[in-house]
């Protein structure tokens, strides 16, 4: 019998779309209107954002970055995270 080793693996570029979260009302609402579905998500009495996904119910609070995935799906995302793994991407327009 062989043993498995770890491999080397290096993610994808991929590119996100993302807002990050302020806690305000106007935001919450851009946020929500974003997800589009009212079923999706909800702003909670203490101002978080509450977002119904496949894994279960995830908490947006205020400063986390809301991602929109690379299959339409959307989840929160810590700013510590969201730092070390992404950049801002070129602006399409501007590559044309």
């Amino acid at each position: 019998m062989t043993s498995a080793k770890p491999g080397r693996y290096v993610k994808r570029p991929v590119v996100v779309e993302a807002i990050q979260y302020d806690g305000s009302l106007t935001n919450a609402l851009d946020i929500l209107d974003w997800i589009g579905d009212a079923t999706s998500a909800e702003r909670t009495a203490d101002g978080n954002l509450v977002i119904h996904t496949l894994e279960g119910d995830m908490t947006a609070d205020w400063g986390d970055f809301v991602i929109r995935g690379v299959q339409g799906e959307f989840y929160p995302c810590k700013p510590s995270i969201f730092a070390a793994t992404y950049q801002p991407a070129p602006d399409p327009a501007q590559e044309a």
